[in-house]
């Protein structure tokens, strides 16, 4: 008799850290592809582009375990992979021509956007507890809970893409800030300009538009803390959400809740995070406390290592949830 019990190895094995890995080289390349060519990049066709290849993403997961029954293996699995890619190279597209689109406009804008990918990231958790909720009881309750999950995404992304490619470009303060943006030199907008009715060429009669435009090299050496401060933030945050997660592979008393209790609670406080600077009383405006308060970020490392090492695993799950 063929004994088909896994071995220890593949016990321990959890395909579930390969996601992020594939994530994030796509998103970090593609963005840096597109930070070499933005001053050539038509700015719509970019976001367009990546809202709806989000779109399509989703929706590629959900036609991927219906075509399948929800059943595993390894084509599968390269499926799955290939569509977090898309992902990465949808984000890269959206977020990063979002935020390039908003520079040109008033800073608060910026700050809003980015409240709001939070506040959406926290809107999408409470989504999945309540389908995986709804579905507890139920045979097969965990894909039926995700199959509703992807399905009302689904639907949010494609109103993502019609109200970005006809509402946004239409609205009043965004058609003055554009007009503006071309009127200053900019050749990203000119496809953004005609989408609101505006018929407009970038013109360079005014001093404004003759000033010499600042390389990326540039940049990046003016604001070389900055960027490191965004490294040391993303390396922390990753490792912890979704590497710490990807690892605990133990047993929990919140079961399959877990995983999806540690992610809302990430979010939720991202949340918080990004609408604290708008509370002066706390607001950092010094460049070098900015970098301090990020650095005392990494006590959180030495706080993980004990907890995990000698404490039970109730500590560890109070800890993180």
């Amino acid at each position: 008799m063929v004994d088909n019990e896994p071995s220890p190895r593949v016990k321990k094995y959890h395909p579930s850290r390969v996601l992020t890995l594939v994530y994030q080289p796509f998103a970090v390349g593609t963005l840096a592809i597109l930070a070499y060519k933005e001053a050539k990049i038509n700015t719509r066709i970019r976001n367009l582009f990546g809202y709806t290849l989000f779109f399509i993403a989703t929706l590629l997961v959900l036609v991927l375990d219906l075509a399948t029954s929800g059943r595993g293996g390894i084509g599968t699995f390269i499926g799955i992979c290939v569509i977090s890619g898309a992902f990465g190279i949808a984000d890269a597209h959206s977020q990063g021509g979002m935020v390039g689109d908003l520079s040109y406009m008033l800073p608060e804008f910026i700050q809003s956007f980015l409240a709001g990918a939070a506040a959406s990231g926290a809107l999408t958790s409470c989504l999945r507890l309540i389908t995986k909720a709804a579905f507890e009881n139920s045979k097969d309750g965990l894909r039926k809970g995700a199959i509703l999950f992807f399905a009302i995404s689904t639907f949010f992304e494609l109103l993502c893409v019609l109200l970005y490619a006809f509402v946004f470009p239409k609205l009043p303060i965004i058609k003055y800030y554009r007009s503006k943006a071309a009127s200053e030199g900019s050749k990203t907008v000119t496809g953004d300009l005609a989408a609101g009715g505006i018929q407009s060429s970038p013109t360079g009669d005014n001093e404004e538009s003759k000033q010499e435009r600042k390389g990326n090299k540039q940049l990046l050496y003016e604001n070389i803390d900055y960027a490191l401060d965004l490294f040391l933030i993303y390396a922390l945050t990753l490792s912890i959400f979704p590497g710490f997660l990807s690892e605990d592979t133990g047993q929990h008393s919140l079961g399959t809740w877990y995983a999806l209790v540690l992610i809302t609670m990430y979010n939720v406080f991202d949340l918080i995070g990004r609408y604290v600077p708008l509370l002066k009383m706390v607001k950092l405006e010094s460049r070098k406390l900015i970098t301090i308060a990020i650095l005392c970020r990494f006590l959180l490392v030495p706080a993980f290592y004990f907890t995990a090492k000698y404490g039970d695993q109730a500590q560890v799950d109070e800890r993180l949830g």
